[in-house]
């Protein structure tokens, strides 16, 4: 793939890096990345992902902009109040970065449209608010071989992770599921949503952004992304703990 000279000046900090480079700039371009939510989550993820130059983003959301989400849902402005998220989102991508594809799927992922969706990108990138859409991302990505990086936020934490449960580990072993982590749902109306707990909106942010540093990870086949490993965030004290996960039999 060729750069013109925008992109080149544009991508000069990622070209600097040995880790990246020109053929990493290329490997983020040619990259088709699935985003679950254009909300607290999806805001910053979006915007790093297309200013870092990756060329292909689908959004997938039903819900349009209201003032309470400007909070925390920085890809949105006071004048796209009403508008669906997912336009929204379009056209801030398109003031960050025209070079960047953007495919919106203004709908809700459920059984029967979330194998054609998921199987047409390379990454997924869960940043929903509801645990039957989480985990449903998680099994389809499993059975389907995409890797998943999946996040939450509740008021003043989160946590993170990737998955990847049909590759090895070092030792041999299978990565870990989803559910070798959280069995299963918890009960309808067990954890308040956060139109009844309010939410930090930082905390987003700084989620969404870790969200988006993994996806680019895994594009270029670097680092060591968290995989059977849960990062917990608690924005109160600003501590950072990572737990261990296994598959379990």
């Amino acid at each position: 793939m060729m750069f013109s000279s925008d992109e080149i000046e544009r991508y000069a900090r990622h070209l600097l890096l040995a880790e990246v480079g020109g053929p990493g700039q290329q490997k983020l371009k040619a990259a088709r990345v699935l985003v679950l939510g254009a909300g607290g989550l999806g805001a910053p993820l979006i915007q790093y992902l297309a200013a870092a130059g990756v060329g292909t983003i689908g959004i997938v959301d039903d819900d349009v902009v209201a003032l309470s989400n400007l909070q925390r849902q920085v890809i949105h402005d006071t004048d796209s109040v009403g508008a669906p998220k997912v336009e929204s989102a379009r056209a801030s991508i398109a003031r960050l970065n025209p070079h960047v594809v953007v495919e919106t799927h203004r709908l809700r992922l459920d059984a029967e449209n979330a194998d054609a969706l998921i199987s047409g990108y390379d990454v997924v990138a869960d940043g929903t608010d509801n645990f039957e859409t989480r985990f449903l991302a998680a099994d389809r990505c499993a059975e389907l071989e995409r890797p998943l990086v999946t996040a939450a936020v509740g008021r003043f934490d989160g946590s993170l992770t990737t998955l990847m449960p049909w590759e090895s580990n070092a030792e041999g072993a299978l990565n870990p599921r989803f559910r070798d982590l959280f069995p299963e749902p918890p009960p309808p109306g067990l954890l308040p949503s956060c139109a009844e707990a309010g939410i930090l909106g930082a905390l987003t942010g700084i989620l969404g952004s870790l969200q988006a540093a993994e996806v680019l990870k895994i594009i270029l086949g670097i680092g060591e992304p968290l995989i059977g490993r849960l990062l917990l965030v608690d924005a109160l004290s600003m501590r950072f703990e990572t737990i261990r996960y296994k598959r379990r039999k």
